[in-house]
């Protein structure tokens, strides 16, 4: 398996999804507090362009702030205004600006706080339209998380979200679609997402790491749950897909690991 490594491009974009575990005390030696400083120096070691976050409390989104100086921040929380878990999107400002941004709750009524279908709990998806700042080019990058529990709400939530890129997306830019689905690659939510965007894990001229992406912060337990995926449109290049599953001292950053990707917009 060889990769020739290509020159870089003003175009190439580093983006990383990551369900952050949110912080609860009952996570015991696994809550926020203990893992907050790892997670950050591997989100900086790996200079993702573009980070979605899931579970993303609004303490953990400062203490994210706080830690990638370089970086811009967008999206609301599930339980209106910055209340509740995010799914936000960071961005290397240096890199990329937005031009416009938006968070709607996946349900009936995407514009006010609610819960869709049979869902558990209320979820949103927030996105935004990023240009290079060198050259100009634009991409939307959508962001979300699932329901756990509602089959209904996993499907329909993600046909919103289609219906959503279809209604923004005029001018037929690249789109990447992002987050922790709570599905696997064989169920029908993906099967039908798979008509319209690209798994980056099947696109990707080179693979890293497990398969799996939700651990449960189970250090001695195979990872094989796939729940977390970058989709990607027609447009883009997957040059090199990762699921990273690093540890210090038997511990996991979080009960999810994160995925990145190395991507080129053609």
């Amino acid at each position: 398996m060889r990769h020739r490594t290509q020159k870089k491009s003003e175009n190439d974009l580093k983006v990383m999804t990551y369900n952050l575990r949110l912080d609860i005390a009952s996570d015991k030696e696994n809550a926020w507090p203990n893992r907050k400083d790892f997670l950050s120096s591997q989100i900086l070691f790996l200079e993702p362009d573009i980070l979605g976050v899931q579970e993303a409390k609004p303490n953990q989104v400062d203490d994210l702030k706080a830690s990638l100086e370089n970086y811009k921040f967008i999206g609301k929380g599930r339980d209106g205004g910055q209340e509740g878990e995010h799914s936000g999107i960071y961005y290397n400002s240096h890199k990329l600006k937005v031009e416009n941004e938006d968070t709607f709750w996946l349900s009936e009524t995407p514009d006010v706080v609610s819960k869709g279908w049979d869902a558990d709990y209320p979820r949103v998806c927030t996105y935004g339209l990023f240009t290079f700042k060198k050259s100009e080019q634009k991409i939307w990058v959508f962001n979300t998380h699932l329901d756990h529990v509602g089959a209904e709400a996993q499907r329909e939530g993600m046909q919103l979200i289609l219906n959503r890129i279809k209604e923004v997306n005029i001018q037929n830019y690249p789109v990447i679609l992002m987050g922790d689905f709570n599905v696997e690659p064989d169920s029908e939510v993906i099967r039908s997402l798979k008509s319209q965007l690209s798994d980056s894990r099947e696109k990707a001229e080179v693979v890293f790491g497990p398969e799996g992406t939700f651990n449960a912060f189970k250090y001695n337990e195979p990872v094989t749950r796939r729940i977390d995926y970058i989709m990607v449109s027609d447009g883009i290049k997957v040059e090199k897909y990762a699921t990273l599953s690093s540890s210090i001292d038997f511990k996991f950053p979080s009960d999810h690991f994160p995925v990145f990707v190395e991507l080129r917009l053609e």
